[in-house]
């Protein structure tokens, strides 16, 4: 089959690697359908040095199920079927708590023998417990929209949720990125009356008002602080998402946070230290976030989608075939392209 490798930086290529098969009787082999390059995809593609063992990329997809193992009972082939970000077998005790992304036996896509989620086709561990059923044909218009199940939405919303959003609550979402526009979706979904987009790229932000945000302030740094101060009494948000992973812009977040609020940070962090002070520990902030457990989401969010209430799979604005992905990585790291579709 064809997947997409990672040789190094601004070196994505699209090769033939080996069929995928059955390799543990809980494994599945999955037809890709749908996959898409995330923006935590462009971290390696812009720094990882030359290699000789390329890095299999994708880690979002959903497709058809081909065949399964002997211990799988959920599932049958033809089934059409969405995929988290990483497998879990959605039993252990990390599990049953919610934390799929700290599951005993789960893995991430692309390491170890396992296949990426660019690509044609993909054995599935833990299929089971991995898979999610989707209720649609596989020329169904909504998947776009279910795709953003596998990560991107999950992501956004598990922002909104560790941030504790309630009905009535003021929210900042700091990026106006893919996550960041998902953050305001879910802000939304949970009742937030006012939503502060913080974002300079006009059709995104656009984008953003649709889904949802009331107010977007373009300035950044100080400039911005000032401004989402000045739009909240002086006060702040109760509530702030940040969506980018950059130490600028969680010390932004700390900016326009309310006193005695919650940041949560779910932009995969580019940066070791936290600038979390004393002045902020005084004024009772608390910080939390994390990588996403977007399998203990899915059953949650996908009536949403089902029903139109939420049209997450706008956030594509670019699709291109797979043996052109390496144009879709340029594309969204020259800020082209917002989030590329990708089909096999």
């Amino acid at each position: 089959m064809r997947a997409t490798l990672l040789y190094g930086a601004d070196d994505v290529r699209v090769e033939d690697v080996a069929d995928p098969k059955i390799q543990n009787p809980t494994d599945a082999v999955v037809r890709i359908v749908l996959s898409c390059v995330c923006g935590s995809d462009l971290w390696p593609y812009k720094s990882l040095p030359p290699t000789d063992d390329p890095r299999h990329m994708g880690h979002e997809f959903l497709g058809v199920v081909e065949e399964t193992g002997s211990a799988v009972t959920g599932l049958k082939p033809g089934d059409v079927v969405v995929a988290p970000f990483v497998y879990s077998d959605n039993t252990c005790a990390y599990c049953r708590e919610g934390l799929h992304t700290s599951c005993r036996h789960g893995g991430q896509w692309g390491v170890r023998g396992v296949d990426g989620g660019q690509g044609q086709a993909a054995r599935v561990p833990q299929a089971d417990g991995t898979l999610v059923r989707l209720p649609v044909g596989e020329d169904s218009d909504l998947l776009p929209d279910l795709l953003t199940l596998s990560d991107v939405l999950c992501t956004g919303y598990h922002a909104a949720r560790t941030a504790g959003v309630t009905r009535g609550d003021s929210v900042t979402v700091v990026g106006d990125g893919a996550v960041g526009l998902a953050a305001v979706i879910s802000a939304k979904l949970l009742g937030a009356e006012r939503i502060v987009l913080m974002g300079r790229h006009r059709v995104r932000t656009d984008l953003g008002r649709a889904f949802g945000a009331t107010d977007v302030v373009a300035e950044r740094g100080d400039e911005g602080v000032a401004r989402v101060r000045d739009l909240t009494g002086g006060e702040g948000t109760r509530k702030v998402l940040e969506c980018v992973g950059l130490k600028d812009a969680l010390a932004q977040s700390f900016g326009v946070v309310r006193d005695g609020g919650t940041i949560s940070r779910v932009g995969a962090p580019q940066y070791p230290e936290v600038p979390f002070g004393f002045g902020d520990f005084l004024r009772n902030i608390t910080l939390t976030g994390g990588v996403a457990p977007a399998r203990a989401y899915i059953e949650e969010l996908m009536p949403h989608i089902l029903d139109g209430s939420i049209r997450p799979g706008r956030v594509f604005d670019r699709t291109v075939d797979l043996e052109n992905i390496a144009d879709g990585y340029r594309a969204m790291n020259e800020r082209e392209a917002l989030k590329v579709l990708v089909t096999p």
